[in-house]
């Protein structure tokens, strides 16, 4: 699609880029690559004012271009300094090598092409001439940016500006080269320099603005634009953008009429569709967001985003909403998201069968339809496990995206446990197990320490009250974190993650540590508290999830922590080892032999049952296996454990609905030998043997 204008432009063919470059431009109006190719080919005609008309409109829809930016910086230099006519640039060198701005606007017109090896070379014939002239340095100093070397360019554009210091395309190169640095005040002080010159130039003030909000200034960045609103040449993205810093400024009232505005222009622009909806949240005014939305798709009916804006407006599958689907419907049939929101609203009011009858007609419109084909697939596993089976195979076979076919196998080891064919099921699971065993960490041993313990220190006045939250695999421990995030509960989350704290309680080794005596309690529990304020945690509740639990880290909290308490998801322990298999665990732990993993879900749930028998530290346990799919008893678990409030969080905010309570009984047959193992300590928590 870019490639004939590209070769056009090489071979610095004007008559062939041109035309190529407008019908792509004409084909896809918004598409900035296609803009700065029409510019470039424009500018390669030597028709400069049109080429900065291209980037000014291109800038409209994307301000916070840089390239963009600086391309339009070159052209300026053009206009103001050299030989507007590309084909005038080759015989100037054939008659005379020596042609130095012919080398120059060379060397731009290939960074506007992204040809940097092309531009480099050009600039290096170019410094041979003129070694200290400051448009080499502006050019190299863009070439370093545009390679993604920021100090490299900040050096060269800083000696080039000791011998020109009021160059505008030096300046203009000064403020990217801060601006990628993150060094805003200096790049906003080196585009205001610019302005001073260009005082017209509406895209880089909008940019100075923008790197004023950047500083957290939204009043001045919005105060920045509006004096030129007026403007002839201000676009609908200037409105916009004021708006927007209007908005972030607390000025709802004036940031409205400047966003419709902006929406009138763009009917399908996403920021403005988007900070409207925001304002319109903020003064509560669905009125103005319905009339206001109903104006524009009156004459723009087939723009999907103002359709979901307008859905949005209303309450999630209610009447009015469901009439908002029946218009949307009726003026794009058969449009594939307006038919995914009919599918939800069904299924939200409960109506399976016509919620099933609109998933069939999507995935006939497009085939494969993620969403779509769940809905049918979850309808057969309901009726049909058998058929479900064979669908989700027969979708397999056709699937592209990897996390999908993740997904699906997952999903297809449901269907096989519903059709009776638990040993297919166990084989598909584990083989999603056995794919990223490599990539995930063995499970620790545990330390074996049983005492004799220290003595609990009396709890420190005024000490926090402090929550160590832990569940094994398959303890469903997920779902108590869930619940206290959505409640809007302190609870630090960051040891499940990717960015994880370098406290003793992130590491395996810890325990061994403990019980050897190579690590010191006193010391452990001061690493902790020391990280608190760096994790974000709350100075008068401290709620963290651990990855693991070792009943020695007693030896530590006993002494020197002695306001911490234990919070444990449990569960039994063969459904727990069912869980683990089927849906894996927060913490990305490794399973290949189910038997080995009952063996070291046993040793860890012998802890639980050593703490719920003895003094081993102060705890709280929450069975899981009665209210698991229940928010409203998980909050109230969680309420009676820790004697505080705890909102109920939404059934959505679980995922996936889990196996029942007991099932691990379907698959004594293949888990029959893990399960063995497993018995001993079920036993010992309460659940038959």
């Amino acid at each position: 699609m870019y490639d004939t204008v590209l070769d056009a432009l090489r071979r610095g063919a004007a008559d062939e880029a041109l035309p190529a470059a407008q019908t792509l431009v004409d084909s896809q109006p918004d598409d900035i690559r296609a803009l700065r190719l029409l510019a470039a080919a424009q500018r390669l005609a030597g028709d400069t004012d049109a080429a900065l008309a291209t980037l000014d409109g291109a800038l409209e829809r994307a301000p916070e271009d840089a390239d963009l930016h600086l391309e339009r910086a070159g052209l300026l230099l053009q206009a103001r300094d050299l030989d507007r006519a590309e084909g005038a640039l080759a015989r100037s060198i054939g008659l005379d090598p020596n042609q130095f701005p012919a080398y120059i606007i060379q060397a731009q017109l290939a960074l506007a092409r992204g040809e940097l090896d092309e531009a480099e070379r050009l600039v290096r014939t170019a410094a041979r001439i003129a070694p200290e002239h400051p448009h080499v340095g502006a050019v190299e100093g863009m070439l370093a940016l545009r390679r993604g070397r920021p100090d490299h360019a900040l050096e060269l554009l800083s000696k080039a500006s000791t011998f020109a210091p009021d160059e505008p395309l030096l300046r203009n190169a000064l403020g990217f080269a801060y601006l990628a640095k993150g060094h805003l005040a200096f790049a906003e002080q080196a585009f205001r320099g610019v302005l001073q010159t260009t005082p017209g130039n509406l895209s880089l003030r909008a940019l100075v603005a923008d790197i004023v909000r950047q500083q957290g200034r939204p009043d001045q960045a919005a105060d920045e634009l509006i004096p030129h609103l007026d403007d002839p040449a201000a676009g609908p993205a200037l409105h916009r953008l004021a708006g927007e810093f209007e908005l972030l400024a607390g000025r709802v009232d004036s940031a409205v009429p400047r966003l419709k505005h902006a929406l009138a222009m763009m009917p399908g622009d996403r920021r403005a569709i988007s900070a409207l909806l925001a304002a319109w949240q903020q003064r509560d005014d669905r009125d103005d967001a319905r009339s206001t939305l109903d104006a524009a798709l009156a004459t723009h009916p087939q723009v999907n985003d103002l359709w979901l804006a307008r859905l949005g407006v209303e309450t999630f599958a209610g009447d009015e909403a469901r009439a908002v689907i029946d218009r949307w419907l009726v003026a794009m049939p058969d449009h594939v998201p307006a038919l995914v929101a009919r599918l939800t609203a069904l299924d939200a009011a409960g109506e399976g069968e016509a919620a099933e009858a609109v998933a069939q007609r999507i995935v006939e419109l497009q085939p494969g339809h993620t969403m779509a084909e769940m809905r049918l697939v979850n309808g057969l596993m309901e009726r049909e496990p058998q058929a479900a089976v064979t669908r989700l195979r027969s979708i397999l076979e056709r699937v592209q995206d990897p996390g999908i076919a993740i997904a699906l196998r997952q999903l297809l080891g449901f269907a096989l446990d519903r059709a009776d064919r638990t040993e297919e099921a166990v084989s598909t699971w584990l083989s999603l197990h056995a794919e990223v065993a490599s990539q995930r960490l063995p499970p620790p041993p545990a330390s074996g320490f049983k005492g004799p313990w220290p003595e609990l220190a009396p709890r420190p006045e005024g000490a926090p009250i402090t929550v160590l939250l832990w569940g094994a695999p398959g303890s469903l421990v997920e779902r108590l974190a869930r619940t206290l995030e959505v409640g809007g509960g302190p609870l630090l989350q960051d040891r499940i993650g990717p960015e994880t704290p370098a406290d003793p309680f992130q590491r395996p080794d810890t325990p061994q540590a403990l019980v050897d005596g190579s690590l010191d309690g006193a010391y452990m529990v001061g690493q902790w508290r020391a990280a608190l304020a760096g994790r974000g945690a709350h100075p008068q509740v401290v709620f963290d999830w651990l990855p693991f639990w070792d009943n020695a880290y007693a030896l530590a909290l006993r002494p020197h922590l002695p306001e911490a308490g234990l919070l444990i998801a449990l569960r039994d322990p063969r459904d727990m080892l069912l869980d683990w298999i089927a849906f894996g665990s927060p913490m990305p732990l490794r399973l290949e032999d189910t038997v080995e993993a009952a063996r070291w879900l046993a040793t860890q749930l012998e802890q639980v049952a050593d703490i719920e028998a003895g003094e081993v530290i102060p705890f709280r346990s929450i069975r899981m296996d009665d209210i698991a799919q229940d928010p409203r008893a998980i909050a109230q678990a969680l309420a009676d454990a820790l004697a505080l409030q705890v909102p109920i969080a939404p059934p959505q905010a679980y995922g996936p609905v889990r196996l029942p309570a007991g099932h691990w009984r379907r698959f004594d047959g293949v888990l029959g030998e893990a399960f063995a193992v497993l018995g001993p300590v079920a036993e010992r928590l309460g659940y038959t043997a």
